[in-house]
């Protein structure tokens, strides 16, 4: 057993209820490694970065991903237990759904496909990527030490092309489905719960609306509308004496969004914007009900929203929950952005786009622990700052005003510096004489976030 430091050992342990003793053995030292590393994550990278910590055969550790039995639906059960509840403090629980594609070039990579990348996309250019898109579900989170929310992935789902699901045989499900899916497993472990889902402009369907709204005890949906939304009122009650025919499934047609705020005048408010300030935005609201051939109707409140200083374009959103005022549909609809910003650390800190797995349970297992483990650097961080005062790592010219991601993952890589690798014996015996200053200056090194 490999020591842990103290802060960061009862959530790692609790994830052991996934794994036999031998798997979870070996995972531990591979995710000691995974945040220790700076570059790629690659097993064969983490293995040369944990050292001695990573004892038998390399390849052990290879098959920890490709064919170890333990179960990754478990660890994400524990993993959002642990979220959820540091999140639960407000009657609705904001989780938000995103996409994103990890770049995986190679003729035998399972699940790759060739995928829309709208970060690289603009409105007169249209970027496509080789690899695997990843379907996101994350809880926002406030924590005391940032003024700004954050985005921590708890659950993920790969999406497959439909001309490989067709290959293979398998039914094909679209983003929105995958989803509803991992929506429909937090409703199940937590049913006392309320979750409010947040999704941009791929998540505006009538399907996901539909669905928010069969659970509309416990789910809504917050995401963008369409100006020329089809909306009715509801349909009036059958007759009774009339025979034949079948009842009515929607009522008289309604104005379409940009109708009424054509001959409307708008409302001036003031909301929670991006990057946790505020801006005063003009505002304009209505409901209506929802209608897509073949599906019903869907009950919606929508709001137009145009930035009183002219710097955004207008905008229209949705919820299925008419509780909501337009400034808390408004609010709770720019903490989407939060997830956004995970994916660029990501990216920039744990290698999301640098693994080289091939095979399906590798593929299926290696880029939801890089989400998770995103999760899991926040979670010791905030465990750690119970105790300790938040430091930034500040660059000559440039200072932060509060702590970000990048002084999280070296505050959490020191720790693991300090009380697992380097209080091995033969470690604690070389850096003995050694002068603090020196120690200190060579952790500084080691421990920095790119």
């Amino acid at each position: 057993m490999i020591n842990l430091p103290t802060v960061a050992e009862p959530l790692l342990m609790s994830f052991s209820i996934a794994f036999t003793e031998p798997t979870f053995q070996r995972t531990l030292v591979l995710l000691v490694g995974a945040i220790l590393t700076r570059g790629r994550r690659t097993i064969t990278n983490l293995l040369w970065n944990v050292g001695d910590l990573a004892e038998g055969d390399p390849s052990d550790y290879h098959r920890v991903f490709s064919r170890a039995p333990w179960s990754l639906w478990k660890l994400g059960r524990v993993l959002a237990v642990v979220v959820i509840e540091l999140a639960g403090v407000d009657d609705w629980i904001r989780v938000v759904v995103d996409c994103t594609v990890a770049e995986h070039k190679g003729k035998k990579v399972f699940g790759k496909g060739c995928h829309h990348d709208a970060v690289r996309s603009s409105d007169t250019h249209q970027a496509y990527r080789w690899g695997h898109r990843w379907v996101v579900l994350a809880v926002v989170v406030r924590f005391p030490f940032c003024s700004r929310p954050w985005a921590l992935p708890v659950l993920a789902a790969l999406y497959r092309p439909e001309e490989l699901n067709k290959k293979e045989g398998r039914r094909h499900k679209t983003p929105i489905q995958l989803a509803q899916g991992l929506m429909a497993i937090l409703l199940h472990w937590f049913p006392d719960k309320k979750f409010v889902l947040l999704g941009d402009g791929g998540y505006a369907s009538h399907d996901l609306a539909r669905f928010c709204h069969r659970h509309r005890d416990r789910l809504a949906l917050v995401s963008k509308f369409v100006p020329d939304g089809a909306l009715y009122a509801p349909p009036p009650p059958p007759k009774k004496n009339k025979k034949g025919g079948r009842p009515r499934v929607k009522g008289k047609k309604l104005k379409t969004p940009e109708a009424v705020v054509a001959g409307s005048r708008l409302r001036e408010t003031t909301v929670s914007w991006y990057g946790a300030t505020e801006r005063q935005v003009l505002v304009c609201d209505g409901r209506g009900q929802w209608y897509h051939a073949g599906a019903g109707l869907v009950p919606v409140h929508w709001v137009f929203v145009r930035d009183a200083q002219g710097t955004r374009r207008d905008e229209y959103f949705y919820t299925t929950h008419d509780g909501f005022t337009p400034e808390q549909l408004v609010t709770l609809y720019t903490l989407r952005w939060n997830l956004e910003v995970t994916f660029q650390e990501l990216r920039a800190h744990l290698g999301f786009e640098k693994t080289r797995q091939r095979v399906e349970n590798s593929v299926l297992r290696m880029t939801p622990c890089l989400l998770g483990l995103f999760s899991v650097i926040c979670l010791i961080y905030q465990e750690y700052l119970k105790r300790h005062k938040a430091t930034t790592c500040d660059r000559p010219c440039y200072t932060k005003s509060e702590p970000t991601f990048t002084d999280a993952i070296a505050t959490v890589r020191r720790l693991f510096w300090e009380e697992t690798v380097l209080a091995q014996p033969y470690f604690r015996k070389a850096c003995k004489n050694l002068p603090p200053k020196l120690q200190q200056f060579i952790l500084d090194h080691f421990c920095q976030a790119v």
